[in-house]
């Protein structure tokens, strides 16, 4: 093999990124709503499966994916809980996110999933930096307002808060000598970091897992190396002196990196992984075939990859690119690899782009049996719908005025094909769909919830329902209901449209262009129904496709580390736009449902006790 040269990377140090991860986030929810539960074993169930427990379970030997049958014999005195609906964790989230946006300047607060949280304190660091006295760091005093010297706490500007990589004193010498300046910036991090997971603590009853660093990439891992309730910061030098096997100051990212399994770095996914992994390995392994234990067997490290004769973006554009792969998508990989992410922290959007609710079932082949988990979608739609598109009315806080108004509401099933002579049913991931505007009398404040569902229902969701599904035979195992295309009201504010007419118009103009555009596929042959062009609204044909390289892309939206098996009446959640270890996955063949490939095997048990109890 020719060599090829490796091409010299730069990072950029200058930020100071903290990454947050709740403890057990789903059970700390129902802890915070009964604290006597925080001292019993306690599992969050979904259908037959324990999605996750807290740490008592965990000490008792429980662990996540369990079923429940199996969680109860080993702990007889586990207390269950119903996690199917995700008003509450969603609500629990949203508290949590205004909590620690209010302690940042630039608002530069990210979301990963429902228990995970990158916020860029580079303003806050920099500002607490200035004030320092270089004579006495040990006394400072940490500034929360640029407005109020009085708000803050002291702290020792000379030490680190928590644990820090490498351990105290490994790499003292050099850090002095090369690195003081963004010393001093992580240190001062690390205070803030901690500050803010003891007033969450105090404050609102959830404790968190802390990772501090220049980036996203690092921060996120550098939280791994302690849990639960700590914080770790990866500490400098960050750069090197010297070759691999030469004398003077060693990188501690490199270091650190070196020590993870290729599969464990954000942004670089299961199938990416693999597909590296092999060619390391010299082999050749079919990822679709589960019955290949190579397929997560063979580990292998960052340090293996990023010294593999030839490695480079170049190899790894071959390895990873083909039809529908991210472009650059090598040197996108080389640079996560050798600790290079410039990823920004992203602002949460003032409005989703949609808000999406559905639930499967094993099937269902009733109109009394439609009407009734209509009812419950719809409930918890319009929650949600109140939930975040509502806020605080300027002129009167005890009133609510909507941020944005959805214009189309879409009803989407995925019916079961019929059953072959021998009586088995082939698999099927179509959806088909129908659209039409949504009607006014959903953005009524005055009406409640109930009144509001009963009249979305009857009214429109059901004469939908009848355009998708006409007469008798067909069978569903997935509902879902979606508004989409928002077109944002005006507000005052500074995260609002203001009074900006050109500005309004020219959203609403880029929202009813998508609303016009038709898509007309057609759907499965089997699947019963009027498919008229003129019943005034639109009809869709969603199939799933085999992800390529290209789903591995990196800095994809993705789902936080408790996100693992999506409950019933999931919501589509636009908020996330960072990837990390546990997203990459694709979906379940039976229910259609998206986890992680090391879930897999597990959430397939659930659905062979399934059938058993049929």
């Amino acid at each position: 093999m020719t060599s090829r040269a490796k091409p010299s990377l730069k990072r950029n140090d200058d930020r100071i990124i903290i990454h947050f991860d709740y403890d057990c986030f789903y059970a700390s929810v129902f802890e915070v709503e009964n604290p006597a539960l925080k001292s019993v074993p306690l599992g969050v169930q979904q259908k037959q499966i324990i999605v996750t427990c807290n740490y008592e379970a965990r000490r008792r030997g429980l662990h996540k994916l369990q079923l429940v049958s199996e969680a109860k014999k080993q702990c007889p005195d586990m207390v269950i809980v119903l996690g199917e609906q995700l008003d509450r964790f969603r609500d629990a989230s949203k508290m949590l996110y205004k909590f620690l946006e209010s302690f940042t300047w630039n608002n530069k607060v990210e979301k990963l999933g429902l228990d995970e949280v990158f916020l860029d304190v580079t303003d806050v660091v920099a500002y607490n930096q200035s004030l320092l006295n270089p004579n006495d760091l040990s006394h400072a005093f940490f500034n929360l307002s640029r407005d109020d010297p009085t708000v803050g706490f002291p702290f020792d500007a000379s030490r680190t808060a928590g644990h820090e990589y490498p351990g105290v004193g490994d790499t003292a010498t050099d850090i002095a000598a090369t690195d003081q300046e963004l010393l001093i910036r992580l240190r001062i991090g690390s205070h803030l970091a901690q500050h803010l997971r003891h007033r969450l603590e105090e404050d609102k009853g959830y404790t968190s897992t802390v990772g501090i660093s220049t980036s996203k990439l690092l921060a996120k891992l550098a939280g791994n190396l302690h849990k639960p309730k700590a914080q770790t910061t990866l500490m400098p030098p960050y750069e090197s002196t010297s070759h691999e096997d030469e004398a003077g100051q060693k990188s501690t990212v490199i270091a650190f990196l070196d020590t993870h399994d290729i599969g464990k770095i954000p942004g670089i996914g299961f199938k990416m992984s693999q597909k590296i992994r092999d060619h390391v390995l010299a082999r050749n392994v079919d990822l679709k075939d589960k019955t290949d234990s190579r397929v997560v067997k063979d580990s292998v490290s960052v340090r293996d990859v990023r010294l593999f004769p030839g490695m480079g973006p170049e190899l790894l554009d071959e390895l990873l690119g083909g039809s529908g792969a991210e472009r650059g998508i090598g040197a996108k990989a080389w640079a996560l690899i050798n600790g290079v992410d410039e990823s920004e922290v992203q602002t949460l959007k003032r409005v989703p782009s949609q808000i999406s609710i559905e639930d499967s079932y094993r099937g269902i082949s009733s109109l009394p049996e439609v009407r009734k988990e209509l009812r419950v979608l719809a409930t918890s739609l319009i929650n949600r719908m109140h939930t975040d598109l509502l806020e605080p009315n300027e002129d009167n806080p005890r009133k609510k005025r909507w941020l944005a108004h959805p214009k189309t509401l879409r009803l989407s099933t995925r019916p079961q094909p019929p059953r072959n002579p021998d009586g088995t049913r082939p698999r099927s991931f179509n959806r088909i769909s129908r659209s039409c505007p949504l009607p006014n009398f959903i953005f009524s404040l005055r009406e409640g919830v109930d009144a509001l569902v009963e009249k979305l229902v009857l009214e429109t969701l059901i004469p939908l329902f009848h355009r998708l599904h006409y007469g008798k035979g067909w069978s569903l195992n997935l509902i879902n209901i979606c508004v989409a295309n928002m077109v944002e009201t005006a507000s005052d504010t500074v995260k609002g449209g203001g009074r900006d007419i050109s500005r309004m118009f020219k959203h609403q103009e880029e929202a009813l262009k998508e609303w016009k555009v038709e898509d007309k596929d057609v759907p499965p042959d089997w699947v019963g129904g009027n498919h008229g062009a003129n019943d005034g609204c639109r009809s869709h044909a969603l199939s799933r496709a085999e992800p390529s390289a290209g789903n591995d892309a990196i800095m994809k939206g993705a789902t936080g580390s408790e996100d693992v098996i999506p409950m019933t009446q999931d919501a589509v959640d636009e908020e996330t736009l960072y990837l990390d270890e546990e997203s990459d996955s694709g979906k379940c063949s039976i229910c259609d449902a998206a986890m992680p490939a090391f879930a897999m095997a597990a959430h397939e048990r659930y659905h062979e006790f399934e059938n058993l109890s049929e």
